[in-house]
C-alpha cells in the first residue's frame, strides 16, 4: 500500500504546480522536498510519511515540467531563475517566510541555488548526493563535450531535433527497469548509474543513456530493482502521460543559466547538510570534496550501501538523518 497525501494545487510564477502536504501547519521552518529527474514528489513518499509522523512540516512538489504541474512550452521557461522562482511563488501561496529546501539530483542544484537568489527565504539546505560547487570556469555542454564526447547524455539532450526525448518517450518502462536499481560493483557490462548535471564523472561510465535505453533488456541486467511494481507504475503511468521533454528541458538551460550567474556569490550562508552515498558512481562522496569553502556552516553524512536513488534506496535512514538534522539546527 503506497501512502501519500493528497494532491494538491497552487497558482506560482506564471504556472500551475501540483503538490503534497504533511505533518501540522504549525510547524516552522517546514521541509520542501525538491525532486530530480527523472522523478516526481513521488520519490519522497517515505520522507514525506517519516518526517509529518515526527512533527515536521512536509511539502513536496512535482516540478516545472513534471506530473501534475504544468509543461511550458519554450525551453528558456526552464531556466535556474524559473525553478528557483517557483518556489519561492509555493512558499507565497503557503504564507510561509522561510523554509529548509532539500534536493535530490537536479532538485539538489536548485536548493543550492535557493540561499544564492533568494537568501531570504531560505532557513537551510539539505543536498543528497548533489553537492554545492563554483560556477563552472567554461560553458558545462562544452566542458561535458570536451570531456565525454557527443554521445554524453546531457549533450545529447541539447539537440534541437528533441531525438532523446522520444527515445525514452516511447520506452517509458523500460527506462525506469534500467534507471531505477541498486548498482553492483562496476563492470565493463553493468549499465551505469543516472549520472546529475553540472558534475563530473569518470569518463569510463556509458553515459549514452538514450542508446542504453533503445537497448536495454531487463532479463540480462543483475542489478536489483528498487521499486516495487505498484511503485513503478506510478511513474510509468505519469511518464507515460507527460513525456520527457519538461524535465530534460532543465538541461537544455545549462548553458544559459552558466551565462547569466556570473554576478552571483556561490557562498552558501545558510546550515546546510550534504548526504553522500556510497556507491553513487557518477556522484560519488569525493564529489563534495572541499564543499566547506563555499558552504562554512556545513554537515556531512554518508549513506553507505546506496547508489544514486538514495532517499529510495535507504529511506530509513535518509529520513532519520533529515529528523534529526532539522531538530538539532531548528529545535
Amino acid at each position: 500500500m503506497i501512502e501519500m497525501p493528497s494532491l494538491q494545487f497552487a497558482q506560482t510564477n506564471g504556472i500551475r504546480m501540483g503538490y503534497y502536504e504533511a505533518g501540522p501547519k504549525s510547524d516552522t521552518p517546514p521541509v520542501i522536498l525538491c525532486h530530480g529527474w527523472p522523478e516526481l514528489a513521488f520519490s519522497w513518499r517515505h520522507q514525506i510519511k517519516a518526517l509529518s509522523e515526527a512533527g515536521i512540516r512536509v511539502i513536496a512538489p512535482d516540478q516545472r515540467g513534471y506530473g501534475a504541474t504544468d509543461r511550458p512550452e519554450a525551453i528558456e521557461d526552464y531556466d535556474i531563475e524559473h525553478l528557483t522562482g517557483d518556489l519561492v511563488g509555493l512558499l507565497d501561496h503557503l504564507e510561509i517566510s522561510k523554509a529548509i529546501f532539500v534536493g535530490h539530483d537536479w532538485g539538489g542544484f536548485i536548493v543550492w541555488q535557493m540561499p544564492l537568489r533568494h537568501l531570504d527565504r531560505t532557513a537551510g539546505v539539505v543536498g543528497i548526493n548533489t553537492p554545492h560547487m563554483d560556477r563552472a570556469p567554461a560553458d558545462p555542454i562544452e566542458l561535458f563535450r570536451m570531456r565525454f564526447g557527443d554521445q554524453m547524455y546531457i549533450v545529447q539532450f541539447q539537440d534541437p531535433a528533441r531525438e532523446p526525448d522520444r527515445i525514452f518517450g516511447s520506452r517509458v518502462e523500460q527506462t525506469f527497469d534500467a534507471f531505477m536499481r541498486k548498482p553492483v560493483p562496476r563492470s565493463d557490462t553493468a549499465p551505469a548509474d543516472k549520472p546529475v548535471a553540472g558534475v563530473g564523472a569518470s569518463p569510463r561510465l556509458n553515459l549514452a543513456f538514450p542508446q542504453m535505453i533503445a537497448g536495454y533488456d531487463a532479463k540480462h541486467d543483475p542489478r536489483t530493482p528498487i521499486l516495487s511494481p505498484e511503485e513503478k507504475k506510478v511513474f510509468v503511468d505519469t511518464f507515460t502521460k507527460t513525456g520527457f521533454t519538461g524535465g530534460i528541458n532543465w538541461y537544455r538551460n545549462m548553458s544559459r543559466n552558466w551565462q547569466r550567474s556570473g554576478w552571483l556569490d556561490h557562498t552558501v550562508r545558510v546550515p546546510s547538510l550534504m548526504i553522500m552515498a556510497e556507491n553513487d558512481h557518477v556522484l560519488p562522496p569525493s564529489a563534495a570534496d572541499g564543499m566547506e569553502k563555499l558552504v562554512p556552516d556545513l554537515e556531512k553524512y554518508l549513506v553507505r550501501d546506496s547508489g544514486h536513488w538514495t532517499q529510495q534506496e535507504k529511506p530509513d535512514e535518509v529520513s532519520a538523518k533529515l529528523i534529526e538534522w532539522r531538530k538539532k539546527r531548528f529545535g
